[in-house]
């Protein structure tokens, strides 16, 4: 019975990975736990150890072919069902030595020979330059003997094993370590490989750049300069209010902030499942911020200080939830508000963020749009920051920074609590805010409720789609 060999996951984002050599080849038997093939992939090089003890019947993958994590590799049977090679074309002439080593099978029974015997077919030698992709090992079975009487069965050859790669040979270099030496510059060929059978490994490559010196460079190319660059202009009246506002928020309150780290991957994972079917129901793509805004607007409902305002020595509970969102715009910073947003779906804010942030920049918001709102969120990360400590806009007592989503190393706990370095996809949110009103620790629990809410990222019942 024979039994498929997949690509396993190599990792929780590894989707594919690229077959770089096989340490087996049709007809051999293979133990269980024995290495079958090298695999590459954008994160880690390995081998494949087989998951059954048998003969290798087919190799459905060749080397440097590319293949999603899933696929059949090889089929181990017991022998029964190896594929036969395919009868060589008669060879013109008899090149001087094979460019990649062959295997020779055992001879037949071979008959008396009455005629000259033609050698098997070989590939012309190539030319002496280094080579970029690894050259397969093929397999090349022996010519027809001519006979005229039979006699007695010859003894079986010794099967020729395919030499192991010298320590200059980049035919066995993955693709993931030959782009690493195309990037530093180094020259495979002058490269001595540590790995089996002389293979050349990402250390070697690392080891070798340190040695080099530094590859000159493209000259830099400077920005062109600002036309503001040496003039002078007098503040206009918007900029006048921004200024004036951020002055008296700073005088007038007593502020500080605080950040947390949030791993958003299942929200990344969620928007690539649903984008298709969004752009269908909406005509707009979805992006993290409606996430954020919804998770913001939902903590307010269970943390009234940071939806509220002081007016004089009175506190108001604000009833309702308006988000107030920074856009930038050629005249300065504006805010127009996405009132109750803890009752509207994803697709609902995510519509009217992209209506509101337009008519913004096109000087087209009612009067009223900019007004009444609760609570502000400034996504920070849309220039690429990482965090950064906004300033509080009166009347209200917080506002919430988002910095960039950017993937990167983190800790991650399975269900069985072991722990593993995965790549994730991570944001830091920073929330300032008004310490006459609101202490430290609600400030914590607050980003600790939208922590989890994005984290758990159980939002398919309000996508709206």
């Amino acid at each position: 019975m024979s039994q498929n060999v997949t690509l396993p996951a190599l990792g929780e984002s590894v989707t594919e990975g690229t077959v770089t050599r096989w340490l087996k080849k049709v007809g051999d038997t293979v133990a269980v736990d024995e290495p079958l093939v090298e695999v590459s992939t954008d994160k880690v090089d390995t081998e494949i150890p087989s998951p059954v003890a048998g003969v290798i019947e087919q190799i459905l993958v060749q080397e440097d072919e590319t293949v999603e994590v899933g696929a059949v590799l090889v089929v181990i049977g017991d022998g029964s069902g190896a594929a036969a090679p395919a009868a060589p074309a008669p060879a013109a002439e008899v090149a001087p030595a094979p460019a990649t080593p062959a295997y020779e099978a055992p001879a037949a029974v071979a008959p008396v020979v009455s005629a000259p015997v033609v050698s098997a077919p070989v590939v012309a030698a190539a030319a002496q330059a280094p080579v970029s992709t690894p050259a397969p090992i093929s397999y090349v079975p022996p010519a027809p003997i001519v006979a005229a009487a039979p006699v007695a069965p010859a003894p079986a050859a010794a099967p020729v094993l395919a030499p192991a790669a010298s320590s200059s040979d980049a035919g066995y270099v993955t693709p993931l370590v030959r782009k690493l030496a195309s990037e530093s510059g180094i020259d495979l060929t002058t490269v001595a490989g540590t790995g089996v059978g002389g293979r050349i490994r990402k250390d070697d490559v690392l080891a070798a750049a340190t040695s080099v010196a530094p590859a000159v460079t493209t000259a830099h190319v400077a920005a062109a300069d600002s036309a503001l660059r040496g003039t002078t202009e007098t503040m206009s009246r918007l900029r006048k209010v921004l200024a004036e506002r951020a002055v008296a928020s700073m005088q007038q309150t007593a502020q500080l902030t605080t950040v947390v780290e949030v791993d958003v991957t299942k929200i990344a994972q969620l928007r690539q499942q649903v984008q298709a079917q969004f752009v269908a129901k909406t005509g707009g793509k979805l992006n993290f911020m409606p996430f954020f805004a919804l998770a913001a607007a939902e903590a307010l409902r269970v943390h009234p200080k940071l939806n509220a305002s002081i007016e004089g020595e009175t506190i108001n509970y604000h009833a309702t939830e308006n988000i107030s969102f920074a856009v930038d715009t050629e005249r300065g910073l504006l805010t127009p508000v996405i009132r109750d947003a803890s009752t509207l779906t994803i697709a609902q804010i995510s519509q009217q963020i992209a209506d509101l942030a337009s008519r913004t920049r096109e000087n087209k918001l009612k009067p009223d749009e900019l007004g009444g709102g609760t609570f502000t969120l400034t996504n920070t990360g849309s220039r690429g920051a990482l965090f950064d400590t906004p300033v509080v806009f009166l009347p209200q007592v917080a506002i919430l920074g988002t910095g960039i989503v950017s993937k990167r190393p983190a800790v991650i706990t399975a269900a069985d609590g072991s722990e593993a370095i995965a790549i994730r996809s991570m944001v830091y949110l920073a929330l300032s805010y008004d310490h006459r009103l609101v202490d430290g620790a609600d400030a914590s629990r607050f980003l600790v409720d939208v922590k989890n809410r994005l984290e758990t990222a159980d939002f398919g019942s309000v996508l709206g789609i």
